[in-house]
């Protein structure tokens, strides 16, 4: 086809986008099918005696090219322009949108990925050597959390407060220090990632470390203790969970690229909604907190800060903070960890049955979007909020 002539169906949607106060040409069309943007159209009858055939747009082109003309530019990657047009609910070509989630997992790079096939107590004392020798750390506490930590805890020691309560602190049998660095974290995510997995001692080192003004941390004192006080219950997550709902060790990549390729379009989408509320909870969230901080005053929004800090709810607005301009393939992958996650809760509680579900209810511990998506374990009663997330049985 002439990139320069339009063919009738092309002039249709030229027209469409013209109407709508956009500039689209045959070739821009020409290039977003060339990339899977935009299907092409669909042939119809011949016109008879030698005069060729015709062709007219499918009816979610219409949409599409309104879209592209949006979002589409000199210098834009596909796959990100392909997760915005799905961010707004457009008829993307469903192996353009699993091409685009694949895509953003593979951003995921971790040295050594060049030599897969390394012994991987090998590769991991390579990581560490390499992670020593570049430098290389990972923000534990973003800026704007520690200035509204210090807050908080200025305003409380003012009136009297401790937090956590005696009662709550008396439940932390380490109640030292962390000892974890922002070196020691960047090892133990690059290592959870190679792995698929990470260690007891590891997680309650980090919830310490994420948390360091907290002069106790009863949740990661929890999570340590877990082998200690029911080594039975821990086997079974961190052994036989792993081998048989998740089958032999692997790269969580893998996992995720395993969702990325066969996951429900609609449960992406729930996925991908679901972690634009929680930033835009953990956003909402820390500006409430700072205007009682500006108006010298505790109230309800540090209560839920203080709950939320110790917990998931508290990483997912550390998260947040560490990047408030997420890119495309940022918030792809924040939907496909949502999505994982909540596969795993299920998972488990089929391999598990009986586990306290409705204690994710309680406040703080998760991000509210999130608790919503859960319905069905905290409530075996409860309606499920939006789209069902069924990542599909165990393997």
């Amino acid at each position: 086809m002439s990139t320069d002539t339009p063919s009738a169906a092309d002039q249709l949607l030229i027209d469409h986008a013209h109407r709508h106060g956009f500039t689209v040409t045959a070739k821009m069309l020409e290039v977003w099918r060339s990339r899977g943007l935009l299907p092409g159209n669909v042939p119809g009858g011949g016109l008879g005696r030698g005069r060729g055939s015709t062709s007219s747009p499918p009816p979610e082109s219409f949409h599409l090219v309104l879209g592209l003309a949006r979002h589409a530019g000199r210098g834009k990657r596909p796959t990100n322009v392909a997760l915005l047009l799905f961010d707004e609910g457009l008829p993307v070509p469903e192996q353009t949108v699993r091409a685009a989630f694949t895509a953003a997992v593979d951003t995921l790079t971790i040295h050594g990925d060049d030599a897969p096939d390394t012994d991987p107590d090998q590769r991991l004392d390579d990581l560490a050597a390499h992670i020593a020798d570049a430098g290389l750390t990972v923000t534990l506490v973003p800026a704007r959390a520690r200035r509204i930590d210090e807050g908080i805890a200025r305003l409380a020691r003012a009136g009297g407060h401790t937090w956590p309560p005696p009662e709550l602190a008396a439940f932390d049998e380490n109640p030292g220090p962390p000892t974890a660095t922002p070196k020691d974290a960047a090892l133990a995510a690059a290592a959870a990632a190679i792995n698929g997995t990470m260690s007891l001692e590891d997680i309650g080192d980090l919830l310490r470390a994420m948390n360091p003004t907290a002069t106790a941390n009863p949740i990661a004192s929890l999570v340590e203790t877990t082998r200690q006080d029911v080594p039975e219950v821990a086997d079974a997550l961190l052994t036989d969970f792993n081998q048989l709902a998740l089958g032999p060790v692997r790269d969580a990549r893998d996992h995720l690229r395993d969702l990325a390729a066969t996951a429900p379009l609609q449960d992406l989408a729930q996925a991908w909604k679901t972690a634009a509320d929680v930033r835009q909870w953990a956003l909402d969230l820390c500006g409430r907190v700072e205007e009682e901080l500006a108006a010298g005053q505790l109230g309800g929004a540090a209560g839920e800060w203080l709950n939320g800090r110790y917990a998931m709810a508290g990483l997912a607005v550390l998260s947040t903070l560490k990047e408030r301009d997420r890119p495309p393939a940022g918030h792809a992958l924040d939907a496909l960890v949502l999505l994982y996650q909540l596969g795993e809760f299920r998972r488990l509680d089929r391999l598990l049955p009986g586990c306290q579900w409705h204690l994710l209810a309680a406040e703080g511990l998760m991000p509210p979007p999130t608790r919503e998506l859960l319905q069905d374990l905290i409530g075996r009663n409860v309606p499920r909020a939006g789209a069902g997330l069924d990542v599909g049985p165990a393997s």
